[in-house]
């Protein structure tokens, strides 16, 4: 079994999800360019990591940024999209 599937697994056990892989063909990454999740530090994650988040109505996706900056400790963080509800 690959990492990559290993570390979808995990994700599932986490959220409390159970649901079957089928893996159509393996394959290879050239450890060149990265390495799986599971194999990086906690600086790395937290540098190069995506947390998803359902922001909750009210505060603004500014706001939100501000407050994970805050609680992490970390100098830089953005949002990709909107984080508004329609």
């Amino acid at each position: 079994m690959s990492e990559g599937v290993k570390f979808l697994i995990e994700l599932d056990r986490f959220a409390g999800i159970e649901r079957r892989y089928v893996v159509k063909k393996e394959g290879s990454t050239d450890p060149s360019f990265g390495k799986p999740p599971t194999a990086r530090t906690i600086e790395e994650l937290l540098k190069y990591g995506v947390i998803n988040l359902d922001k909750p109505p009210g505060p603004t996706s500014h706001e939100v940024v501000a407050w994970v900056k805050n609680l992490l400790g970390i100098p830089k963080a953005g949002h990709g999209g909107t984080l508004e509800q329609p």
